[in-house]
């Protein structure tokens, strides 16, 4: 029974619902995400560049010639598919991107907190060592 109790306190802190949560909407941010690059900045990307698509480019390691990576791939050639790699740091910019401009919005959302009020001055520590030197005259 103290394994169920224990697991059912784990499971139930802060900690792991926060946790939770954040994985769900990752997946759906991720899901958003991955649209935007694929169905809207890469066109634009594609256009700029003369029309190159990313995924396509490879470099055959073995013999023959193919058209495309998918033809090499079916004809069980072997590649360097190195557009894939270009394609996925380029998701991988543009999602830190994405998610730094996300932070930097909650965080200007977010209530600032207001400064704790400066505790009170007392006296200096010259002022204090004065006084009690003219208590100990005093006696």
């Amino acid at each position: 029974m103290g394994f169920i109790s224990e697991f059912k306190e784990f499971a139930m802190k802060g900690n792991v619902m926060d946790m939770a949560v954040g994985v769900i909407i990752g997946g759906a941010f991720g899901k958003i995400v991955t649209s935007l690059v694929n169905d809207v900045l890469m066109p634009v990307i594609s256009l700029s560049t003369g029309g190159i698509d990313f995924t396509d480019l490879f470099v055959n390691l073995g013999e023959g010639n193919y058209a495309t990576l998918a033809a090499a791939k079916e004809a069980g050639a072997a590649v360097l598919a190195y557009g894939q790699f270009i394609q996925n740091v380029i998701d991988f910019i543009i999602i830190a991107f994405c998610i730094f401009l996300m932070i930097k919005a909650m965080n200007k959302l977010k209530k600032k907190e207001e400064p704790a009020p400066e505790a009170p001055k007392g006296p200096s520590q010259e002022e204090l060592l004065a006084e009690i030197r003219d208590l100990l005259k005093q006696k």
